[in-house]
This record gives C-alpha cells, structure tokens and sequence, in this order.
C-alpha cells in the first residue's frame, strides 16, 4: 500500500511531490482517445526514457510550446533548423536522437492517418480491461506487438517498455492497483468509451 505522506490515500506511488500525486490522480490511466494527445503522450514518454517522468511532468508545458502544442501536421514539417533550435532550448529534454524521434513520430501519425489506421485506432485495438494486474510488467506481448507496427509506420524511440508505459498513461490498460482510490474513477471512464 502507498499513501501520500500528506493526504493518507492510497495511490499506486508514494509522492511527496504534488505535480506527481496531481499527475497519478488526475490524469494516469484516464483514457486518452485523440490521435493528437496519443502522440503527445508517446513522445513525452520516449523523452523520459533514462529519465525521471517527474522530469518530463515539470517541463511538460515547455514541451508543448517548443513542439507547437505536439500538432502532428506541424511537427512533421520540422526541418533541421528545429532540431538545432530545440537542441538548444534548455526548457525541455535536449537529445538529439529524442528530438529527431518525436519529429519522425509526427511523421508517423501522418502516415498512419493515410494508411486508413489513424493512431488512436491502432493503439486502442490493443486496449486490455479485468481486473488490475498483481504486478507491473516493464512491456508485455500486446507492447512488443504495437511497437513494431508503430516501428513499422516510421516512429522512434518507441521500444516495448515505452509503449506499455503509454498505454498505462492512457488508459489502454488500467494498471492502477486495486486498492489505488483512483482505480474506480479510471474503470468507470474507460467503460464509457
């Protein structure tokens, strides 16, 4: 059991932090039904690779402005003259190799959208309901398969571990523990899809 030292209910995570405790809350496993906060939310997870997701929580806003409020369209017309700016854009996470990714995985939804699988589509096809899973797995069959069809249609940074944390994130799985507070609330948003 994980309680907030601060509000004693129990979470899946304990935080002292309240940007962490809001995030579990407020947004961590709600569905996420939109191509455009699917690919939001992929690229801000391949960002926290190696990293602290409360990293990527504080500098999220930064994120959203440096990549034009993660507008696929407009992404995916980013040019290297917008990997030298964002390189040096010290508001957000500045890897190359991150940065290049979440250009090619706007190019990616694009491609997808013409390929008549738009992204919410494909990732929603590998939705996962019961009851909470009595371990966190770091990836599972379902992510190891959506990320080579991802990997196929062009995206980057996009490994098993960082696909299942997405859809965690957006609600394809419920994994919030079965004692979590949090977990009704997500259930009853996801049967309403």
């Amino acid at each position: 059991m994980s309680t907030s030292p601060d509000d004693g209910l129990i979470r899946c995570w304990t935080s002292s932090d309240p940007v962490y405790n809001a995030y579990h809350d407020d947004e961590w496993g709600r569905p996420v039904v939109d191509e455009h906060g699917l690919y939001e939310r992929l690229c801000l997870e391949g960002f926290q690779s190696g990293l602290s997701w409360l990293t990527i929580l504080r500098k999220r806003e930064n994120f959203r402005h440096a990549f034009r409020g993660f507008d696929p369209e407009r992404v995916a017309r980013f040019r290297e003259r917008d990997v030298e700016r964002l390189l040096g854009d010290a508001g957000i996470v500045r890897h190359r190799g991150k940065i290049e990714a979440a250009i090619a995985n706007a190019r990616g939804v694009l491609a997808l959208r013409k390929a008549g699988t738009p992204l919410d589509r494909l990732m929603w096809e590998y939705r996962r309901d019961g009851p909470a899973s009595t371990a966190w797995a770091a990836e599972t069959a379902e992510s190891r398969e959506l990320s080579k069809r991802l990997k196929a249609a062009g995206f980057r940074f996009v490994g098993p571990t960082t696909v299942y944390s997405s859809m965690q994130a957006c609600g394809i799985v419920n994994d919030h523990r079965h004692d979590c507070f949090v977990r009704g609330d997500v259930e009853r948003d996801r049967a309403g899809l």
